[in-house]
């Protein structure tokens, strides 16, 4: 078991996390290949989206429904600060892990992480455990606790087929989100909170 791999059984194991990390014989380094490896919707797979905060020079993360895509705007409003791109080095010495392998847990240092709403749509996501070959499954709520995640709006939706029916259920997720978190209840949704398509 390589070293990557043994920080993130190790991590969720003391999270409390019972789950089977699996081995893709092909591969998981598009949320395509990966949910096609596993049997599931490409929005079920967390992707770990780095890049550099510009006034820290640390990674920041952004754990990412498979079909969305990271507004650069929406994200560095989100993380306060300008974001550029992280190269290979600064990733792998402050995760421990490769592009293509960067698990939302076990990383070598402390990182600031936020996580998009579409996630929480399913009972269960799959996200990269350490190797382009590896991913694990998690309630979007434990991802949420393990990680110390922040629940935003950062993501840019590209319109796909059933785009409405989509959009609306993408917005009542972000509303359930909201109510969750801070333990209230469904009197009407906010106008705002869907976004059209």
């Amino acid at each position: 078991m390589s070293k990557s791999l043994k920080r993130v059984r190790d991590a969720l194991e003391s999270a409390g996390i019972d789950t089977e990390i699996r081995e893709m014989t092909e591969g998981t380094r598009t949320a395509e290949d990966a949910a096609r490896a596993v049997g599931c919707e490409v929005d079920q797979i967390a992707k770990s989206i780095i890049f550099r905060g510009e006034d820290t020079g640390h990674v920041v993360l952004f754990l990412t429904a498979g079909g969305n895509r990271v507004d650069a705007q929406k994200a560095t409003a989100v993380a306060g600060q300008r974001l550029g791109k992280a190269d290979a080095g600064l990733i792998r010495a402050e995760t421990g892990f490769a592009i293509g392998g960067v698990a939302p847990v076990g990383h070598l240092t402390r990182i600031e992480a936020w996580i998009d709403p579409r996630l929480s749509d399913f009972p269960e996501v799959w996200a990269a455990a350490g190797t382009p070959r590896h991913v694990f499954a998690i309630g979007p709520a434990d991802l949420v606790r393990i990680t110390g995640a922040v629940i935003a709006d950062f993501t840019a939706w590209e319109p796909q087929p059933h785009a409405k029916t989509r959009s609306l259920r993408h917005g009542f997720s972000l509303l359930l989100w909201d109510i969750r978190c801070l333990g209230g209840s469904v009197i009407a949704p906010r106008r705002d909170t869907a976004r059209s398509g």
